[in-house]
């Protein structure tokens, strides 16, 4: 097979993972919370993640507009999820950040998710785990 060929078969493959990940980010998502919408899980636990943050560090990091921002915040505050506090540096501004309850549920998704993985991945060596993960790593940075 040609190098073109396998590129082509990389574009595929990865279409598939694409495809994959959206879908379990809405299953993560609807686990959280029923009403949590995929992109508010990203933002969520990237917050549970990252510690509090700026709305404005938040529409550059997602590339979101600001009022896009605003409402998912609001949202994510209405279901519990986030709160909001003035910012110790600056008074004037405020301090996104997910809750405790949002944390400790992130967590169990997580930890419900690692163990789904390792029972669909039971098959792969340690090695073969390994590599794949160093190949996706490198894909990534070049792709940066």
């Amino acid at each position: 097979m040609s190098r073109a060929d396998e590129l082509g078969r990389l574009e595929q493959e990865v279409g598939v993972l694409i495809r994959r990940i959206k879908r379990v980010i809405g299953e993560r998502a609807r686990a959280v919370h029923p009403d949590l919408q995929p992109a508010s899980y990203l933002m969520l636990t990237f917050l549970a993640t990252d510690g509090p943050q700026r709305s404005s560090v938040m529409s550059e990091r997602f590339n979101v507009d600001k009022g896009a921002i605003s409402r998912q915040v609001q949202h994510l505050c209405d279901l519990g999820l986030l709160v909001r506090a003035p910012d110790p540096v600056d008074g004037r501004a405020m301090l996104i950040s997910a809750t405790p309850d949002a944390v400790r549920r992130l967590d169990a998704v997580d930890h419900d998710r690692r163990r789904w993985l390792e029972e669909q991945l039971v098959d792969w060596s340690e090695s073969d785990l390994r590599e794949f993960v160093a190949g996706l790593a490198r894909y990534n940075r070049a792709l940066d």
